[in-house]
């Protein structure tokens, strides 16, 4: 399977009322709002995520419900790895969760021309962070390719002991093909 597998595997009736696009300024605060509504996330300052919907915004991706924000996913392509995608957050409300949301988010970033360059997805996760290591490890399947991890952000050396080591995760390097993703915009 290819890229194109992610969005094909996570596609069902209840997914597809979902819609998905790209940022705009104006959702910012919504945006802030649902990672502070999700107890398990770091808070990012609202300002952090207006910059994410505008100068981001082409690397980020939001999902809506009846005009509600419940999904969110914000990333970029570091300059030094052109051939990358890091995903720095990903969030997906309970009213959206068992959907495949995160999985879609993603892969409607990596559709749009600006990711055309992509083989390789990164994120860092904490040890104990379930839920990121099974999509994570769900997308590498999906691409079959491999997911690698090492100690990035140690908790002694890098947050001086609050908070705790965070892994860097690669997945690839993969192969390109279009995603037939209807709201990748």
């Amino acid at each position: 399977m290819q890229l194109k597998a992610i969005s094909a595997a996570t596609e069902n009736k209840a997914a597809q009322a979902i819609a998905i696009r790209s940022p705009r300024r104006e959702d910012g605060a919504a945006v802030w709002q649902l990672i502070k509504d999700t107890e398990s996330l770091d808070d990012n300052s609202m300002y952090c995520n207006l910059l994410q919907c505008s100068h981001f915004a082409a690397t980020c991706a939001l999902a809506e419900l009846d005009g509600e924000v419940v999904g969110w996913v914000s990333g970029y392509i570091p300059p030094e790895h052109p051939d990358t995608y890091f995903v720095w957050q990903v969030c997906v409300s309970r009213k959206a969760r068992g959907r495949g949301l995160a999985k879609r988010l993603i892969a409607a970033v990596l559709a749009r021309k600006v990711c055309a360059h992509v083989e390789r997805v990164q994120s860092t996760i904490t040890s104990d962070n379930k839920p990121s290591w099974a999509l994570f490890g769900s997308i590498a399947e999906t691409l079959e390719t491999d997911l690698t991890r090492q100690p990035h952000f140690k908790r002694e050396v890098h947050f001086a002991g609050k908070h705790d080591t965070e892994f860097l995760v690669t997945i690839g390097p993969f192969e390109r093909e279009a995603l037939p993703v209807r709201s990748a915009a």
